[in-house]
């Protein structure tokens, strides 16, 4: 394959991507059901599968090129494995913050509203949910800066 098309890898991985969003949010607005699981689970898939299909991909042409071109290659790849590392560990936590926050919250404000001396250990429910994205942001700046 010619280096003159090698640009278009990454947009099929991102094409193959977002197609399963857009056929989620098509049956949704024409009335039709929607599993949200199956969808994520689909997207997931395929996001894990084009990476999967970029790294094996990626080798056969940058071997064709010569040694110094490879090392270069495997700098990039490296690189770009660093910064998925970073985003999935601030997503991933974002993720489950925004989960047990979702959940804790409207428990600390249905128990507020019965007896006000349950605002501050309610509040602490809610702290500790939010320091999972904290701490996710915290790995994700280690593996940049290391």
């Amino acid at each position: 394959m010619d280096k003159a098309y090698l640009f278009l890898l990454p947009l099929i991985a991102v094409a193959l991507i977002i197609i399963p969003l857009v056929i989620a949010v098509k049956r949704r607005k024409s009335g039709k059901p929607v599993s949200i699981r199956k969808s994520i689970l689909v997207n997931a898939c395929s996001f894990i599968g084009c990476m999967a299909l970029m790294i094996c991909v990626m080798p056969a042409f940058v071997g064709a090129e010569g040694a110094d071109a490879a090392a270069e290659a495997a700098d990039g790849l490296s690189k770009g494995m660093q910064y998925l590392a970073a985003a999935l560990s601030t997503g991933l936590a974002t993720i489950g913050t925004g989960l047990a926050v979702g959940h804790a919250a409207p428990a600390a404000i249905g128990a507020t509203s019965e007896d006000d001396k349950n605002f501050t250990k309610s509040l602490i429910f809610v702290a500790l949910g939010e320091g999972v994205a904290i701490y996710g942001l915290l790995i994700s700046i280690l593996i940049l800066f290391s």
